[in-house]
């Protein structure tokens, strides 16, 4: 069936209102819905690139995506300095946006919420409740293909400065993500709690245990040659511990921010 400008603004509202989601966990198991990422892209051939200029910066971008636009009533903080939110992406009430930060179409940020500054959320990309995302972190978007899961951070988690949570990452309730790590669809993820690497799910993804604390490590090359005889290491995310009360309190979110 062929999408007119008429269902893609409709559907765009629902995003925006929170009343639609890219993905949603239903019976426990996080399942991407096509048909409204087919709208998404549907968007890109219904839009004329046009001049979105404003004072002395350019800007020249399809006329269905342009910078969405809140009011007071929305309880959104967004703070001066650089920030953008561009058309069909969610913000909860109680979120808060950092500058300069950017959230892509189709993106969900849950209530209570710190976008923290450079911070980028992809588009289609799900952030729940109750979560700080630190400075200069970036969780990827995917929108093609329209059937691909979307990077999901659950609520309560928590993800360092400098991380990279890419290509339908799953990270669980209450994680914690030290600074600096990075996690893609090839990434090993170790849990050291337990010897072992951790499995991907049923899809194939790579999903952070609810509860986990995961930093840096490395891992040594097992196969043979010069590369295991000097010693080389490859990158390989750990889990260290799970969350537990000193974990809890040493990155407790505060309310008077919010």
């Amino acid at each position: 069936m062929e999408i007119t400008l008429e269902r893609f603004n409709e559907v765009i509202e629902g995003l925006e209102k929170g009343e639609i989601r890219v993905a949603e966990k239903i019976d426990g198991k996080w399942v991407v819905n096509k048909w409204v990422k087919e709208v998404i892209l549907a968007g890109f051939r219904l839009g004329a690139v046009t001049d979105m200029s404003q004072g002395q910066f350019s800007f020249f971008d399809k006329a269905t995506f342009p910078v969405r636009q809140f009011a007071k009533e929305d309880g959104v903080r967004i703070v001066p300095g650089g920030s953008s939110i561009r058309r069909g992406a969610y913000l909860a009430p109680g979120a808060i946006v950092m500058p300069p930060a950017y959230v892509n179409v189709g993106a969900y940020v849950g209530e209570g919420t710190m976008v923290d500054s450079h911070v980028t959320i992809g588009s289609c990309a799900q952030v729940g409740a109750h979560i700080h995302i630190s400075a200069s972190t970036q969780i990827g978007g995917v929108l093609e293909p329209a059937g691909a899961l979307p990077t999901i951070i659950e609520d309560g988690a928590f993800i360092g400065g400098n991380c990279g949570i890419y290509e339908g990452t799953i990270v669980q309730e209450g994680a914690v993500i030290a600074s600096g790590v990075i996690i893609t669809s090839s990434t090993a993820l170790f849990d050291a709690t337990k010897g072992e690497f951790v499995q991907r799910n049923e899809d194939g993804r790579v999903v952070v245990p609810k509860g986990a604390v995961v930093v840096s490590g490395s891992k040594p090359i097992i196969r043979g040659g010069k590369a295991l005889e000097s010693g080389v290491h490859l990158y390989c995310p750990v889990i260290v511990k799970y969350r537990d009360e000193k974990t809890s309190g040493s990155i407790t979110l505060e309310d008077l921010l919010r």
